[in-house]
């Protein structure tokens, strides 16, 4: 990718889409693709395909298409997924318990290495292949594990005092769970998952009574 261009985040999501179906085809054998093969599968226009991949050089050959294991391996080395990601946790409830124990993590080079709390009836217990952490040892602890990428799958009102604590933790890749607005500084990237907010917007989309 040439120096100084920056790549809208609409297209960095549209790239992980590619990833997963790409992911997909290598189960099933495919050797090649057309962009109007990956329109048919997700539904993104071949042409906002091509200028995806445009940002990051020449892809494929044209009438022949794209070979699926260098196109799989390439959109991966964009996305830094060639290597496996350290990842913490923050919140070992039910959600955090189920991200632990989410295959397609490991399976996608993501990898949960430690897990914190705050509830003493939690820490020192196991949370899978896990021993769960005082949250207050979240500095000391990656000072070691060196992660960048922590998730938070703790109660809103404590979602704001976490993501400080990450920040100090070194961490500026947060995925938080929390329905909360996180106020943290403009180099600290937050993805938002909001179950409810998402199911609102459905609701709104059914039929009137």
């Amino acid at each position: 990718m040439p120096q100084g261009i920056k790549v809208p985040t609409p297209t960095l999501e549209r790239l992980a889409t590619y990833f997963t179906v790409l992911s997909d085809m290598r189960t099933r054998h495919v050797d090649t693709i057309s962009s109007a093969d990956i329109e048919e599968r997700t539904g993104i226009n071949a042409a906002q395909f091509r200028k995806d991949l445009s940002y990051f050089g020449e892809f494929g050959r044209p009438g022949i298409g794209y070979k699926v294991d260098d196109l799989y391996a390439r959109i991966g080395r964009i996305l830094k997924l060639e290597k496996t990601q350290p990842v913490i946790l923050v919140g070992a409830g039910n959600l955090g318990s189920a991200l632990v124990g989410y295959p397609a993590l490991r399976a996608e080079n993501f990898q949960i290495v430690a897990a914190f709390d705050n509830n003493y009836n939690k820490i020192g217990k196991q949370l899978w292949d896990l021993t769960i952490h005082d949250i207050s040892s979240i500095i000391e602890e990656n000072g070691s594990l060196g992660a960048k990428i922590a998730i938070i799958a703790v109660p809103a009102q404590a979602a704001q005092d976490v993501a400080e604590m990450l920040v100090k933790a070194g961490i500026k890749n947060i995925l938080n769970f929390a329905p909360a607005v996180l106020r943290l500084p403009p180099d600290v990237i937050v993805r938002n998952v909001d179950f409810v907010q998402e199911l609102a917007v459905l609701s709104f989309h059914l039929p009137a009574n």
